[in-house]
C-alpha cells in the first residue's frame, strides 16, 4: 500500500492537520515544522513528496502580502500607499511582493467583496475598514483557509482578525480636547467632524474628546457631531454649514477623512477671527495648511515605523498555525506644529 498523510504524520510526529496544512496551503506552519514533514515524507516514499517540497520552496521564496486602502484621491492614503511598495522592496522581511488595492466605494459589500478576491491571490492582507458584520464575514472566511487579516488604523471586532496595527485613539481625541482648550482665548462652540461613527478608532477619538471637555473644560459647547462620509466634497459642505449656522465658532476637531475639504472650507470664507483647527495625519496638505495657519496642530499616525511595524506584523502572522488576535502593536502618535514642520 501507498504511505498515506497519516503514515507522514506519524513519521514526523505531528498531526495529521499539520501534513494537510503544509501539502494544501490551508494554514501557516513554522519552516522547521514543514522540514520534518518533508523528511518523514521522504523517508517512506510519500507520493506526494515533490509537491511538498514546492510548498516548502514558495515560502522560503517570500510572502505575496496584500493591502486594502481607501481613495487614492485622498493624499494620506495615497503616501500610505507609496510608503507600502517602497518598504515592501526595501524589507528586511521575506517579502516577494505587496499589491495595494485602493477603494473608492467604501460600502461594506464591496470591502467585503475585495477581501475575499484578494485573499485568494496573497498570503495576508492589512485593512482599513468600518466596523460591520459583513466584513467581519470575510474576515472569518479567509481565517478559515489560513489567510490572515490585519486591520491597520482603525480596529476591528472580529474574533478572527489577526490583529491591529495604528496609533491610540483615545489619546488622540484627548490630544485634540487639550489642545483646543490651550489654543482658544476663551471656551466657546466647538464643531465635530468624522468620516463614519462605523470606524472604530472615530468612535473612540469622539468619545474621549467629549469626555475631556467634560471633565476638564465644562464652559466649552461641542455642536452635534458632522459625518463626512471620508468625502472631501461632503466635508466641505458640512465646513460651510457649519460656518454658516455658528458664526461664533471657535474651534473645529476633524476626527477622521475629508481634511481637503474642511481646508477648502476655511479658506474660502471671510472670517472675523481665526477658527482652531486639529486635524489628523502630516501630508503636503495639510503641512501647507499649517504653514499658512489654517490649521493649528496635526496628530498624526509615523507613517515610516507604522509600515514597517505593520509588514513585520503580517509576516509573523504567516508563520503560526493559529493567529487569532495575535498582534497587536500601539505606535505614539507624532504631534506638529508651525514650531516643527
Amino acid at each position: 500500500m501507498k504511505p498515506t498523510m497519516e503514515d507522514v504524520a506519524k513519521v514526523a510526529g505531528v498531526g495529521v492537520a499539520t501534513v494537510d496544512r503544509v501539502i494544501n496551503k490551508r494554514a501557516a506552519v513554522r519552516p522547521e515544522t514543514a522540514q520534518k514533514v518533508l523528511e518523514a515524507a521522504e523517508q517512506i516514499g510519500f507520493q506526494r513528496t515533490g509537491l511538498i517540497k514546492n510548498r516548502i520552496k514558495e515560502q522560503s521564496a517570500g510572502l505575496h502580502l496584500g493591502f486594502i486602502l481607501q481613495k487614492q484621491t485622498t493624499q494620506f492614503y495615497k503616501d500610505l500607499g507609496d510608503a507600502i511598495q517602497l518598504q515592501g522592496k526595501q524589507s528586511p522581511f521575506p517579502i516577494a511582493k505587496t499589491s495595494v488595492i485602493y477603494l473608492d466605494d467604501l460600502s461594506p459589500q464591496v470591502i467585503a467583496d475585495e477581501l475575499l478576491t484578494l485573499g485568494e491571490k496573497v498570503d495576508a492582507i492589512a485593512l482599513v475598514s468600518t466596523d460591520h458584520p459583513l466584513v467581519n464575514q470575510a474576515i472569518q472566511l479567509l481565517a478559515e483557509k489560513g489567510k490572515p487579516v490585519i486591520s491597520l488604523l482603525s480596529d476591528l471586532t472580529a474574533e478572527s482578525c489577526a490583529g491591529f496595527v495604528g496609533i491610540d485613539h483615545r489619546k488622540i481625541g484627548r490630544m485634540a480636547a487639550w489642545n483646543i482648550q490651550q489654543l482658544c482665548p476663551q471656551p466657546g462652540k466647538i464643531g465635530l467632524i468624522v468620516g463614519s461613527h462605523r470606524y472604530l478608532c472615530q468612535e473612540l477619538s469622539e468619545m474621549s474628546f467629549r469626555s475631556f471637555f467634560r471633565e476638564h473644560a465644562p464652559d466649552f459647547q461641542i455642536l452635534e457631531t458632522l459625518v463626512s462620509l471620508e468625502d472631501i466634497a461632503l466635508a466641505e459642505s458640512a465646513t460651510l454649514e457649519l460656518l454658516k449656522q455658528h458664526p461664533d465658532l471657535t474651534a473645529i476637531f476633524v476626527a477622521g477623512g475629508g481634511i481637503e475639504g474642511v481646508i477648502k472650507g476655511l479658506q474660502s470664507t471671510a472670517l472675523n477671527k481665526h477658527i482652531v483647527t486639529i486635524c489628523l495625519d502630516l501630508t503636503r496638505i495639510t503641512q501647507q495648511a499649517l504653514i499658512d495657519g489654517v490649521v493649528d496642530t496635526i496628530l498624526s499616525h509615523p507613517m515610516e515605523w507604522m509600515v514597517s511595524k505593520l509588514l513585520e506584523s503580517m509576516v509573523q502572522t504567516c508563520k503560526l498555525p493559529d493567529f487569532k488576535r495575535v498582534i497587536n502593536v500601539t505606535l505614539p502618535a507624532l504631534t506638529f506644529t508651525t514650531a516643527n514642520v
